[in-house]
């Protein structure tokens, strides 16, 4: 029984920037590895990034690669994701998901290795 609770999306102009937040419970968001995933209209859910149970490592997708950045706050029990330079291609509803998995790449980008999921924020990038 663990709440994640994802916010900050809304609508963007291109090449702009938005900063997303995740608060989750302290226990998991301590013992977890984070994520973010994104489903954008008439796709599947994919991955975008993810952070070590420390914060010291991350992973990410190539179409996000050097436009995001993810970071993770203890004290405040909240995972972020930073995104620039949008483009019309980044819109979808962004999900933050816990997971404790082991901590490489090929689990990471798994949907299926995540236990808890927020309720999705809606990004829209306008052209």
């Amino acid at each position: 029984q663990v709440q994640l609770v994802d916010s900050g999306g809304g609508l963007v102009q291109a090449g702009n920037s938005l900063n997303l937040s995740c608060a989750a419970s302290a226990r998991t968001f301590r013992t977890d590895v984070m994520g973010w995933f994104r489903r954008g209209p008439g796709k599947a859910r994919e991955f975008v990034a993810a952070i070590s149970k420390d914060g010291l490592s991350t992973f990410y997708a190539d179409s996000v690669e050097g436009r995001c950045t993810i970071s993770r706050d203890n004290a405040l029990n909240t995972v972020y994701l930073e995104m620039n330079s949008l483009k019309p291609e980044d819109t979808a509803v962004y999900f933050c998901a816990a997971g404790s998995l082991p901590w490489r790449f090929q689990f990471a980008k798994r949907e299926s290795e995540y236990n808890y999921w927020g309720q999705g924020t809606q990004v829209t990038v306008s052209s």
